[in-house]
């Protein structure tokens, strides 16, 4: 299916968009941008140059992404969640040699107004909570709460809350997929 672009949205010359991808109201898409297939982008989103996003991303409303954010596929991207690109900002510093990379791999949610500090790396299905600031890497299957973000349990890659520890030995079948998850350490696994 083609492109579907508002158009109020801006695609720079060679921006590289996937099929049936729709790019929404007052749009920025920069010409180094790497977009698959199936990807939505809500009003008022900026996408930078050095920005790698994959098939079938939801980003929603007045949401930035900058150099050196990769976003791998089926990404959830909260209405004005925000990812950052640098540690340590000043208007007098020009700091965009130090760009920090990135990094949201299958399946996470980013909830709405959370913040993702940049150099970070957010695990398989993990969820982030509306609100949370993330300071530190995400486990995969990671619920991830407050400022600073802190992890409050763990979650199915359908979206449900498993009642397993933070940490030993146990195993839960998701109540929606029927998939078993296996706690082995501090880390869940899909079996």
């Amino acid at each position: 299916m083609p492109i579907s672009i508002h158009p109020t949205a801006i695609v720079d010359e060679g921006a590289k968009v996937g099929d049936n991808t729709t790019i929404w109201h007052w749009t920025h898409i920069c010409s180094g941008a790497q977009i698959g297939v199936n990807c939505s982008f809500g009003q008022n989103v900026f996408i930078g140059n050095d920005v790698r996003v994959g098939n079938n991303v939801k980003v929603q409303n007045n949401v930035s992404i900058y150099d050196k954010v990769w976003l791998d596929d089926d990404v959830f991207c909260g209405p004005s969640m925000v990812f950052t690109n640098v540690v340590n900002p000043r208007a007098h510093i020009s700091r965009k040699n130090e760009f920090k990379p990135t990094i949201v791999k299958k399946g996470a949610t980013l909830g709405a107004n959370c913040t993702i500090i940049c150099g970070v790396v957010i695990g398989h299905y993990a969820f982030i909570a509306a609100g949370a600031v993330i300071t530190k890497d995400v486990k995969s299957f990671a619920l991830v709460t407050g400022v600073p973000g802190k992890q409050a349990g763990w979650i199915s890659a359908s979206g449900n809350i498993l009642k397993l520890p933070l940490s030993g030995k146990a195993e839960e079948v998701c109540s929606e997929s029927g998939k078993t998850y296996r706690l082995d350490g501090e880390n869940v696994y899909e079996v």
